[in-house]
């Protein structure tokens, strides 16, 4: 079953594991970098999909939607990675100190950037386990030096991470029928969308009515139903697959919405596709 360690007196690490396949949707508040120790991680996002195996790293940008998906080995080696949040506070008095490099303009914001495999990386990961064991809070002076170790690291090993790492900018007032048709697959709740689109909550419910005569939750749903029906007779797919990567936090939970809408269960259109 999945597991995850974290000690409250060094929050910014975390531990993950699991000996089958799960997943989660996620926003991070905070960029993320995430070391894949063993197994195989898969990073879904509106546009594209990241593949990660044993021994890689990817930075996780903040504010941009993903499911994250987690395999263990074919030979049964159980999926761990470590997770080490990098807070604003602390990238801000860093690039304070350090300026970040140059980089060319981009009409997007950069998706996760995996980061060429290296001994330094290896060694941070290691040098971050033991901080699971503390009986006391981390000292805030040994954490900001664990982070700019940390920051020089990453930047050592790619220069355009500056560009996820020194972006402190909050989300504006986006397209909102544009940012919906690109994320709705995303199990989050109305308040994290209407953050990521530059809006207060009933602002959003409210502009998401003008725009598609739908409440956002029957709109999003009949969506989600709607991408798991063309997986499973257009791709092949079994429910099994798929259903976290539509939009929905458990199997039986999706059966039974696909049932409502179609009449019948998606175990019967598994594997109809070309």
């Amino acid at each position: 079953m999945p597991i995850k360690q974290v000690n409250p007196y060094a929050d910014l690490v975390a531990v993950c594991q699991g000996d089958r396949r799960y997943g989660r949707e996620l926003v991070c508040d905070d960029n993320v970098l995430v070391g894949v120790l063993a197994g195989e991680l898969k990073v879904v996002q509106a546009d594209r999909t990241h593949y990660c195996g044993t021994g890689d790293t990817l930075l996780l940008p903040r504010l941009q939607p993903a499911t994250l998906l987690k395999y263990p080995t074919q030979d049964g080696t159980a999926y761990q990675a470590v997770v080490l949040k990098l807070p604003l506070a602390l990238l801000r008095a860093y690039y304070a100190e350090n300026a970040p490099a140059p980089t060319p303009a981009r009409s997007v914001a950069p998706g996760p950037l995996l980061l060429p495999q290296s001994p330094l990386l290896r060694s941070l990961f290691a040098s971050l386990l033991p901080y699971l064991g503390l009986e006391q809070r981390l000292p805030d002076k040994l954490l900001a030096v664990k982070m700019a170790e940390t920051l020089e690291i990453v930047r050592s090993l790619d220069p355009c991470t500056d560009a996820v790492l020194a972006d402190f900018t909050e989300p504006g007032k986006l397209n909102l029928i544009e940012f919906m048709e690109a994320n709705y697959m995303f199990n989050l709740p109305l308040a994290k969308f209407s953050y990521l689109t530059g809006r207060s909550l009933t602002t959003f419910k409210r502009d998401f009515k003008k725009a598609f005569a739908l409440s956002p939750q029957r709109w999003l749903t009949q969506k989600r139903l709607a991408l798991a029906h063309y997986q499973l007779t257009e791709k092949s797919r079994r429910p099994a697959e798929l259903y976290l990567e539509v939009g929905f936090e458990n199997l039986a939970h999706f059966s039974y919405a696909f049932k409502k809408q179609y009449g019948y269960s998606p175990s019967t259109l598994a594997g109809r596709g070309a």
